[in-house]
């Protein structure tokens, strides 16, 4: 993993609230493999953004700011297939 998605991947599971860690985190571990250069310039973009909103996103009550509207990430997001259930 290069330097880059492992800051990446550090800002995405320490968030401050395990929720967030498990939303901003999960989807991190989940999609980040077959991420491009175009997908982690949006994610560095996204961890900048407050918990609040990301989740917001997320969980559909929410519709990001243009400049980070990336439909098919913002689908993934949507799914919360990579949130582990206990």
């Amino acid at each position: 993993m290069t330097d880059r998605l492992k800051r990446l991947r550090f800002r995405a599971w320490h968030r401050g609230t395990r929720d967030a860690d498990y939303m901003i985190g999960g989807f991190f571990d989940r999609y980040s493999p077959d991420w491009g250069e175009e997908e982690i310039r949006w994610y560095e973009a996204v961890v900048e953004e407050d918990d609040f909103d990301i989740m917001a996103w997320a969980l559909g009550t929410g519709e990001p700011p243009t400049h980070l509207d990336h439909a098919a990430l913002i689908a993934a997001m949507r799914r919360l297939d990579y949130i582990p259930l206990p």
